[in-house]
């Protein structure tokens, strides 16, 4: 026997699309959208194409979710997403061998976003200790190209 009184008020999950998204995944965008916004905008300077490259990293993150919840680093994992996504959107060259791609991040989530070291290492999923130094050896060399 079916209740009739209960409706579908939501459509039914498009192909290719999860038909449940966890809470704890809502959750994770919700903390690190703005976040990865600001950094994606960095890159690319259009704000459109800085939302869809995000939205592309958090479809991908959905995709592996379990797995990444499985790993010992689920933040670290995501960070790693976002980033690949938005390389694949600014199509630049190899960077020099003496360049640091990761710490140019840091620098970028730091000078420019504006993030302090603890909520640099919540954000790609490390420690703040890490991060403090790696921002000190990234202001030591030339951070030219950025």
């Amino acid at each position: 026997m079916t209740n009739r009184h209960e409706s579908s008020a939501e459509p039914p999950p498009r192909p290719g699309e999860p038909a449940e998204v966890p809470l704890e995944f809502t959750a994770f965008c919700e903390l690190h959208r703005p976040r990865y916004l600001s950094y994606a905008r960095v890159w690319l300077t259009e704000h459109s194409a800085a939302a869809v490259a995000v939205q592309q990293a958090f479809a991908e993150i959905a995709v592996h979710w379990r797995e990444l919840m499985g790993s010992s680093n689920p933040t670290a994992h995501a960070w790693e997403i976002l980033r690949g996504t938005v390389a694949d959107h600014t199509r630049q060259a190899t960077p020099a061998p003496d360049r640091h791609p990761a710490d140019d991040d840091l620098a970028i989530l730091h000078y420019v976003v504006g993030l302090a070291a603890p909520e640099i290492a919540d954000v790609i999923g490390t420690d703040a200790a890490s991060v403090a130094g790696r921002l000190r050896r990234t202001m030591l060399r030339e951070a030219s190209g950025w």
